[in-house]
């Protein structure tokens, strides 16, 4: 397939009102014998080299296309880690097509096993679509490549693997989905319920979290954020830990608790879930940004600490010898149709 670059990495584009094309894939990334490897496939229809990558179906948020893709064009399940830098080209029909990167790993029996759970079983991958795959280390990977622009988020995981920010967990910090309004509700605080679309925004979690491998569940007791994680709980079949102090009273009360179980995920290496409310964020927030402030920063530009209901930020960590240290962070927000 012949394609014309836009920009190459995914940003503004030169070609106003064209129709977007929405698509996800990663990088599926192992070490052997010290030695960084990556996989790529073989598309006979095309005749090339590139990532497992594909279409973004209704409904989908980016991160579930880029795990369901990568599984159904190497028939295995992944986990996602760190964000890579994405590409737009020109597709032939003179389509704008926006390519979202993800370093990802193969998902492990002995732990991503609840998370695989929440997900759609791996179907066999169609040799119509992937006729070949092949591990390669990085730099015969460069050169395997068909298109020139695909280095782009090659050269991104050798960086991050250099820097030793590879092996990552995630800390996913969700405000619970849109609740009743205070004005009109007359039961007590602490069981104001979710609204119909706090209850479609919960549900739209659930492939998000189980596209990170998310296999420890934290939240408020509280009657809205208890039930923005239950999709999810039930899904993975996980023991959800509800905690008083992630309330907005007690946060109130004692904002340290907070932080430190904050300080706690961050120091886990188990991928985490943490559901609260929106007076309690800048507490949370707070604590990733003393692990690395200028990635927070970076997810929230001009924004103030409050997510949006139902939006999650999503904190890639990786371990150093000072530590955890937030390495990327996204912000998600689930689609509800």
């Amino acid at each position: 397939m012949t394609t014309a670059p836009v920009t190459g990495p995914l940003g503004a584009t030169s070609v106003q009102h064209a129709p977007v094309i929405e698509t996800a894939g990663g990088l599926v990334w192992r070490v052997r014998d010290d030695r960084l490897q990556v996989q790529l496939v073989h598309r006979p229809k095309y005749d090339d080299w590139s990532w497992p990558k594909g279409k973004l179906d209704e409904g989908e948020a980016l991160p579930a296309t880029a795990v369901r893709e990568v599984a159904e064009e190497t028939g295995k399940a992944v986990v996602l880690g760190v964000p890579l830098p994405g590409l737009q080209y020109l597709t032939p029909e003179g389509r704008v097509k926006r390519v979202h990167y993800w370093a990802a790993r193969r998902a492990r029996a002995e732990t991503d096993v609840l998370a695989l759970a929440a997900r759609a079983p791996v179907p066999p991958v169609s040799h119509d679509e992937v006729d070949r795959q092949t591990w390669l280390d990085a730099d015969a990977a460069a050169r395997r490549l068909t298109r020139e622009t695909d280095r782009g988020p090659l050269d991104a995981l050798v960086e991050a693997y250099e820097e030793g920010w590879l092996p990552t967990h995630v800390v996913a910090i969700v405000r619970h989905g849109k609740a009743v309004s205070r004005t009109s509700w007359y039961g007590a605080e602490q069981d104001r319920p979710l609204t119909p679309l706090g209850h479609a925004q919960a549900a739209a979690t659930v492939p998000v979290l189980a596209a990170y491998g998310v296999s420890l569940v934290m939240s408020s007791r509280w009657e809205r954020c208890a039930t923005t994680i239950d999709p999810y709980v039930r899904a993975s079949g996980l023991s959800p830990g509800y905690g008083d102090n992630l309330t907005e009273a007690q946060h109130e009360r004692s904002p340290s608790r907070v932080a430190a179980t904050v300080r706690d995920l961050l120091e886990s290496e188990r991928s985490s879930v943490l559901c609260t409310h929106r007076p309690v964020l800048p507490t949370v927030l707070d604590v990733l940004g003393q692990h690395s402030r200028r990635a927070v920063a970076n997810a929230l530009p001009g924004r103030d600490p409050f997510l949006e209901p139902g939006e999650m930020l999503v904190a890639h960590v990786a371990r150093t010898g000072k530590g955890p240290r937030v390495v990327a962070v996204e912000t998600v927000t689930p689609p509800v149709y």
